[in-house]
């Protein structure tokens, strides 16, 4: 027999030559975000991972919103996923390995809990022989039919994501093994009963992957299969059940079958009494067809006599499990002749981009090794906290290891019902996953996730001061490079920014929560030339920005900020998709000719995904965040920054060293009494801010010396729902809705700048008026969903129920619409000259109104900066190491801000204040 070498090349069935006989083999890192899309650090991790390896098979991708069998799986159910998961692929391409990614659906092995509570799906109703394993819930014949399918779209999605194959997951006791088992499928039907009968499925899915290939792909696409040879179950499927399988597998097709295993080698976990390894089984016992096809191996590979070991005994292909993470370059280190321990130092997580959730695994964890055993970050241990949310009282035990989240329990959790609890649980394996307490909040339970954070939150504080006072140190004695004020976009934007180049940053928030005013934002991010638009056909320019942006301000804008503000747009754009914030869809606001504004290509609203999106950068990175914290005052001596003192929770102040700040704290537009100083005439408005918006960075850097601009510059916002002063985004009527009167008429038009709709609503008898649209604009904002959730939506069948609902002439709204419409055909609005965001008759049922009025929305005036977001005094001079970012700054919008602008803004003057911070700090 030939010897096979291992770094030679090796052709498949399919004619696809691999560069060598080595693969990744699909591990679990559950870095996924929670709704099963790719984040940046798994593109990294697989990048790091390629080239000198022939193959990488990326972890499994869940089928269906019900298949994922741990958190933050990745999922191949819907195509929204299709562009994460093309940057995983290319990640790997690029270098030259092959990529593959896994299709595979949990089955009864789901826990509830991962799928909102519901009940897993399987092939009959019988729990897995696990502790507390829920019972499945049987799937019909029609939903059997439906789940083939489903295999097959994902097996599309990868073909479309560059993949250059699958690996069908037959294994691990997942969907497809079930229908193969005795033990979990016992059907009466014909997808049941007997072995033959239990074969159909997973041949089934086999055949829907060829078929699809055959429709999207090229005959060099890979196809291969992975099993578990044994179940311990009685009955279960034994070894001659597997290659019975294998066998009809093979005449069918294959490029190559995985054994699913520990250890290479291993033999019988049901005749244990036989010491012969099931390979040796495998390659006496194989069929013509099977012996065909290529054999993969894994298990316990670490050295190059491992993988001496697994060719001599008869694989073909060896795959390599947790030497890779170890070692992303282990083919090369192996190639060179090193022999390799396996562990990991624990310093060296970022260096080897290394998921925080994969970290955290048992197995990786049990290669870690402690090199810094001098800087906990916690007293291991566990702490008790209560908190409250507009309800209840939860008593909670959060234990912490020495670096870690390692639980949470709800004390008193019988004194809540199932929703409670579920919430709890949600929250509670979004925190341990991500080691951290800034996660995303659960839609319409969002304060009783707050207190659920802000528990763990508190006990960190604690562990932490007690981690720091048992090695002898001062847990008040802090010191950073960089205190960023704020934890709204632009503060996140900085602190991420400024980490990136190497300081060392902390970010101060007064409240319990991350995300400000920004949280609150929907219509989108404004850019101009962006890759985005190009994509789609959109010629634009930063001129014409230039130039609506400086109508739109009234010409009070400052045309240095203004100017960098539009040049620099695109590459915020980008930054955010090069961070995992892709805003690649496009709409329009009020003031704007061009379609411009960038949001989620989902529809959703901004605020909240840009948040989401930066928070969990900033918890890859771990830059600390201290909330329920006050900034008070900026010390300085000499005239430069030293510290900032601060206020905390429980009344105590302290005095935090620092280098530069950077105040990112927002407006004041939920400050009354500012609001009434500079502008008495809006006494009374609502608003649209959260309540920490009080203008308090303002106060900061008056103190300081600060000089300020356009302070009277206050805008309302048109569309706000007045008993909950929730804002009805501008991507509403950008999306093709209109405003209409009591009277049933449109009296403006809808994206006209935000103050010129806010007069004409004020200027109508009663004050008030109604945004209306259809089914489409609905389908094509998803922020619609939120204020039906919230109630603040009437909806109607036909226009007739409509105009009865909203006390409206039936005649006079029909002749209304129907004047719209036309206007729409004709591409020319006879009545306003609307020129924009016209995309579609209202016609499409049902019909959708919300009644609005203006509130206070923005602050356009605030503290004078430089380009540079150099705060200036009131003689515009440099106050030396102090920077300001986003709403607290004013000038760049001038006397009315352009809706999707202040998104930009953020970002735009985020990225340079830490840029420029750190320019500072490093100059001494």
């Amino acid at each position: 027999m030939t010897k096979k070498n291992a770094f030679e090349p090796f052709t498949l069935p399919n004619g696809v030559e691999l560069k060598n006989r080595i693969i990744m083999a699909p591990m679990t890192t559950c870095s996924g975000f929670y709704e099963g899309s790719v984040t940046s650090d798994l593109i990294e991790y697989y990048h790091a991972r390629s080239g000198e390896i022939g193959t990488i098979i990326v972890e499994c991708g869940f089928v269906d919103k019900k298949g994922l069998a741990f958190p933050g799986a990745i999922g191949l159910d819907s195509d929204d996923k299709i562009e994460g998961l093309a940057k995983i692929a290319q990640a790997i391409k690029e270098k030259g390995s092959k990529a593959i990614i896994q299709v595979y659906h949990g089955g009864r092995m789901v826990d509830p809990k991962l799928i909102g509570g519901l009940s897993p799906v399987g092939p009959s109703a019988i729990a897995a022989p696990r502790p507390e394993a829920a019972t499945p819930t049987e799937l019909t014949e029609n939903e059997v039919d439906q789940m083939i399918e489903k295999f097959g779209q994902a097996v599309r999605r990868a073909i479309q994501a560059g993949f250059d194959g699958v690996e069908i997951h037959g294994a691990n006791t997942y969907l497809i093994q079930q229908f193969y088992s005795p033990n979990s499928n016992q059907r009466n039907d014909k997808w049941g009963g007997s072995r033959d009968n239990r074969t159909r499925f997973p041949l089934a899915i086999l055949d829907i992957t060829h078929n699809i290939v055959k429709q999207f792909a090229n005959s060099d696409f890979i196809i291969g299969y992975r099993f578990s040879p044994e179940e311990l179950e009685i009955p279960g499927i034994r070894f001659d059940d597997t290659l019975y399988l294998l066998d009809k597998l093979a005449e069918k097709g294959l490029d190559y079958v995985h054994f699913s295993m520990g250890t290479i080698l291993r033999s019988s976990i049901v005749n244990i009494e036989d010491p012969t390894p099931l390979i040796k089984k495998y390659l006496a016992m194989r069929s013509e067809a099977l012996a065909k096809i290529p054999v993969v191996g894994v298990g316990n590979v670490i050295n190059q006599t491992d993988l001496t070991t697994a060719l001599e005994n008869g694989y073909d292909l060896v795959a390599v499990g947790r030497a890779c993470i170890a070692y992303p370059d282990w083919t090369s280190r192996i190639k060179n002749g090193e022999k390799l321990e396996l562990f990991i130092n624990s310093d060296k997580r970022e260096e080897l981009k290394i998921p925080v959730p994969l970290w955290h695994f048992s197995l990786i964890e049990s290669l870690i090794r402690d090199v810094n055993l001098n800087n906990k970050k916690f007293n291991p241990g566990s702490y008790q906290e209560k908190v409250n949310d507009e309800s209840y009282e939860f008593t909670i035990n959060v234990e912490l290891a020495k670096d870690y989240i390692k639980d949470m329990q709800l004390v008193n959790a019988n004194n809540f019902d199932d929703n409670v609890l579920s919430n709890f649980n949600e929250i509670k394996d979004r925190i341990i996953s991500s080691n951290s307490p800034h996660v995303d909040t659960i839609s319409g339970a969002t304060t009783q996730c707050e207190a659920f954070k802000k528990a763990v939150t508190k006990a960190m504080v604690k562990s932490n001061k007690d981690a720091i006072l048992a090695e002898g140190g001062d847990p008040d004695d802090k010191s950073y490079d960089i205190v960023v004020v704020g934890s709204g976009g632009a503060g996140l934007a900085a602190a991420i920014r400024a980490h990136d180049l190497g300081a060392n940053v902390v970010i101060i928030e007064k409240m319990s929560v991350i995300g400000g005013n920004t949280n609150k934002a929907s219509a989108g991010m404004n850019a101009a030339e962006t890759k985005f638009q190009k994509l789609k056909g959109i010629i634009d320019s930063k001129d014409l920005f230039y130039k609506e942006t400086m109508i739109g301000g009234k010409n009070k804008n400052n045309p240095d900020l203004l100017r960098y503000f539009v040049d620099n747009a695109p590459d915020a754009i980008d930054w955010l998709d090069k961070n995992g914030i892709t805003l690649s869809g496009i709409t329009t606001t009020g003031g704007m000719s061009i379609d411009r504004t960038h949001r989620p290509e989902s529809g959703t609203a901004v605020g909240g995904f840009l948040i989401s999106g930066l928070v969990k950068n900033i918890n890859n990175r771990g830059i600390e965040v201290m909330l329920d914290t006050n900034v008070i005052k900026i010390v300085t001596e000499n005239h430069k920054v030293t510290g900032v003192e601060v206020t905390q929770e429980d009344g105590s102040i302290h005095t935090i060293k620092t280098k530069a700040v950077i105040i990112a704290t927002g407006g004041f537009g939920a400050n009354k009494d500012m609001i009434e100083k500079y502008r008495p005439d809006l006494k009374g408005f609502v608003t649209t801010n959260h309540k920490g918006a009080t203008g308090s960075g303002i106060t900061i850097l008056e103190k300081l010396g600060a000089g300020t601009v356009d302070m009277k510059e206050i805008q309302i916002h048109p569309t706000v729902e007045q008993t909950t002063s929730y804002l009805i985004s501008e991507s509403i009527r950008g999306g093709g809705a209109i405003l209409i009167s009591q009277s049933g008429k449109r009296f403006v038009n809808e994206l006209d700048t935000r103050d010129k709709v806010s007069n004409s609503i004020n200027k109508l008898p009663e004050h008030y008026a109604y945004i209306l649209f259809d089914q489409q604009v609905r389908d094509e904002n998803k922020s619609v969903e939120e204020y039906i959730s919230r109630n603040l939506v009437i909806q109607t069948n036909t226009l007739v129920e409509l105009a009865e609902q909203l006390s409206i002439d039936i005649n006079t709204l029909t002749n209304t619409i129907e004047r719209y419409n036309n206007f729409i055909l004709n591409k020319h609005d006879e009545d306003f000259g609307r020129t924009t965001g016209m995309r579609h008759p209202i016609n499409k049922e049902p019909f959708y109104a919300i009644k609005i009025a203006p509130g206070i929305h923005h602050t356009m005036g605030g503290v004078t900066i430089n380009a540079q977001t150099q705060v200036l005094d009131i003689q515009h001079h440099v106050i030396e190491g102090v920077f300001a970012a986003g709403e607290v700054v004013g000038g760049v919008h001038g006397a009315n801000r352009i809706g999707g602008n202040a998104v930009a803004d953020i970002i735009i003057f985020g990225l340079q204040a830490g840029k420029k911070a750190t320019d500072y700090i490093h100059q001494y």
